[in-house]
């Protein structure tokens, strides 16, 4: 039989992103035309349905829906239900590119490991104008693996997700984090908790071109801030029982409060002794641990709350 894949797209007001990324997909279906189905999926987080312009001048059928719940967990969780009629789903975000083999090679891991998720790797692009204080913070940084390495964690700017395994696992995307961050962290550690692998594809590769706007300091410091705050909640809600979550939530008070501590020592280090990477790299260090720490309290830093002006 035919397998039908379903290309999962969540956006929220990025309708030139989003065009450019449609107009790369017959191309990408047409890798694994004859063995394989593609059905591409747009789900719009704009109440007002402001791409569904940009989906009627795709150059391939779309299935197009719009989703009024803030948030990108509630997006994908709709893109899952919309998938219903599929064996797997890929996800992409609407500011990337797939690049040749994107699809084919998820696929081709997928097949040959049997895993229930598939992550490839993202691949970001800076103007000539970066900052190189950002860029060694390392906030960018997506590395290389082997392929078929089994991953502890996935996140979902290239994933395909084996949607039989990820139902009988009963996983889905967790909605209060869905202006937070860290769903889709939580979501695949959930999905291996449940017995499922995750792995790596490093031949499936998608671009993202980053808006000016991100390449700062202040954005990147946040970004920081944002990741320990989220990892902290992900590791929470995977515990059982109030004295489990009470436990993590102090150990990562405490963890917090040493990593800050370190990361602001290696900046002010870094900054003495012209150090670029350690004054970078420690003060990234510095507001993760503080993010932790806000966490460990309680706090859920809403990094894509609308009135900031973030996008899912």
């Amino acid at each position: 039989m035919t397998l039908r894949i379903a290309v999962g797209i969540p956006t929220f007001r990025r309708p030139d992103r989003l065009a450019a990324l449609l107009a790369a997909m017959p191309a990408r279906a047409a890798e694994v035309a004859g063995e394989l189905e593609v059905v591409v999926i747009v789900v719009d987080n704009d109440p007002s349905g402001s791409a569904r312009d940009v989906v009627r001048s795709a150059p391939m059928a779309v299935r197009y829906g719009v989703e009024p719940t803030p948030g990108i967990a509630a997006v994908r969780n709709r893109l899952l239900d919309e998938a219903g009629d599929c064996d797997a789903i890929a996800f992409i975000d609407d500011d990337e590119v797939p690049l040749p083999g994107w699809l084919s090679e998820l696929v081709t891991t997928w097949r040959r490991t049997g895993a229930a998720a598939v992550m490839g790797r993202v691949i970001s692009i800076f103007g000539e104008q970066a900052d190189p204080w950002v860029l060694a913070t390392g906030v960018f940084r997506r590395r290389s693996r082997p392929t078929g390495l089994e991953l502890q964690a996935a996140a979902c700017g290239n994933l395909l997700v084996d949607l039989a395994q990820a139902r009988a696992a009963g996983v889905r995307f967790d909605a209060t984090l869905g202006l937070a961050g860290g769903e889709d962290t939580l979501f695949s550690k959930q999905l291996i908790a449940a017995g499922g692998r995750i792995v790596w594809c490093d031949e499936s590769h998608a671009q993202d071109a980053v808006p000016a706007e991100r390449v700062t300091r202040s954005w990147a410091m946040r970004r920081a801030y944002n990741g320990g705050n989220s990892a902290v909640h992900v590791e929470v809600r995977l515990q059982r029982g109030s004295p489990r979550r009470a436990a993590v939530r102090a150990r990562r008070l405490l963890g917090g409060a040493s990593r800050a501590g370190a990361g602001w020592v290696r900046h002010g280090w870094g900054r003495l002794s012209g150090d670029l990477v350690a004054d970078a790299r420690g003060l990234r260090t510095a507001y993760r641990g503080l993010g932790m720490m806000t966490a460990a309290w309680g706090h859920v830093h809403r990094e894509y709350s609308r009135e900031q002006g973030a996008t899912s």
